[in-house]
C-alpha cells in the first residue's frame, strides 16, 4: 500500500515515515502543501496524511482541491488544531479522519487500516494452504483459525511461499 505524508515537521514526518515502513507500507513524503497537492494529485496513493498547516497551501486546501477532482482516497488530517469547530472544518473539507497531535503510532496505524479496509480500491486477497491464511490487504495470518503475529519480513516470506 502506498501513502502520501504532508508533513513539514521533519521530526514527525521522519517518526511516522519509518513506523509505517516497518508496517510494510510504501511512504513518500511532501515538506511543503504545493508540492503535497501536485504529489496528490499525479500519483497513485491508497491514502494520504495531510497536516492543516503547511507552507505553501494548508491541508484543508490539498484536501480540498484533492475531493474536486472527485478522487476517493482515504485522507486523515494529523494536526495541531484541536477545536471541534476545527475538526468539524476538516471533515467538510473532504477528510474521512482526523487525529491530534500528539498522537500515539498505534492509533495512527489502527486508522489507517480501518480506511484502507473501508475504502480499498484493490480487492482483497486471500492466500491459503492446508490450515495457513494469509490476508494480504489486512496483512493477518491465521493457522488453525488463530492469529499468528509476524514481523514485517516473516509476513512477506510467508506471503512470497504460499
Amino acid at each position: 500500500m502506498k501513502l502520501l505524508l504532508v508533513e513539514d515537521e521533519s521530526g514527525i514526518a521522519n517518526f511516522v515515515q519509518q513506523g509505517l515502513e516497518e508496517n510494510g507500507f510504501t511512504v513518500d513524503v511532501a515538506e511543503d502543501g504545493i508540492i503535497g497537492l501536485d504529489q496528490a494529485l499525479t500519483g497513485d496513493y491508497n491514502l494520504l496524511l495531510l497536516d492543516w498547516m503547511l507552507p505553501g497551501i494548508s491541508g484543508i486546501e490539498i484536501c480540498s482541491e484533492f475531493r474536486k477532482k472527485f478522487i476517493d482516497t482515504p485522507v486523515i488530517f494529523l494536526t495541531a488544531k484541536d477545536t471541534v469547530e476545527e475538526t468539524i472544518i476538516g471533515l467538510q473539507s473532504g477528510a474521512n479522519d482526523f487525529i491530534k497531535k500528539p498522537f500515539h503510532f498505534k492509533e495512527l496505524l489502527e486508522r489507517i487500516k480501518v480506511q484502507l479496509r473501508e475504502n480499498s480500491k484493490e480487492k482483497i486477497e486471500i492466500l491459503s494452504v492446508g490450515n495457513i491464511v494469509l490476508n494480504i490487504s489486512t496483512h493477518q495470518v491465521y493457522n488453525n483459525k488463530k492469529e499468528v503475529h509476524l514481523t514485517q519480513r516473516e509476513f512477506d516470506l510467508l506471503q512470497f511461499l504460499l
